[in-house]
């Protein structure tokens, strides 16, 4: 696979959820060696250790997901964030995507993220990557299930 795209891209950023602490202690490192720039700027102005989980991701997404021309590749962005910051989180996408030549990839299993609007979703649960619609994800299903019926749905569960 080869990945190209025009306009040239200058900026983006790769988040994978399991990996930020560790992108965090790199940013503490960095600042720490006396780094000549402003390490914490672009990330809310603080060290992002010094932050709860889910401030830290928002933190990130308000101050370094900024650039006119991005790609932005998000792997499980709604695992620090509560479903209101998950809202926050489709405001910034949406701010981004319509006011710029910005593009995000998401892997996700947050119903609230797949209910983007007009967002191209693609299965990779069967042999073959298919798109499919909103409705149509387990995710929306069983969240869609269990909220129209959740003492049913328990009492099922845990028999």
């Amino acid at each position: 696979m080869r990945l190209s795209w025009l306009p040239k891209v200058n900026n983006g950023f790769f988040l994978r959820a399991e990996s930020f602490y560790n992108f965090a202690t790199y940013l503490d490192e960095l600042n720490e060696e006396e780094f000549t720039g402003d390490v914490y700027g672009p990330y809310g102005g603080i060290s992002l250790h010094k932050q709860s989980h889910g401030e830290s991701f928002l933190s990130l997404f308000n101050n370094r997901f900024n650039d006119k021309k991005a790609l932005y590749l998000l792997d499980e962005p709604e695992a620090a964030l509560s479903p209101a910051r998950q809202l926050s989180l489709l405001k910034i996408i949406h701010d981004l995507s319509t006011n710029s030549n910005t593009q995000f990839i998401i892997a996700t299993h947050s119903p609230i993220l797949l209910g983007y609007p007009d967002a191209t979703i693609l299965s990779f649960d069967g042999e073959q990557i298919e798109e499919t619609s909103y409705e149509m994800t387990e995710h929306y299903q069983i969240t869609k299930y269990f909220l129209e019926n959740p003492k049913g749905i328990l009492r099922e569960l845990f028999k």
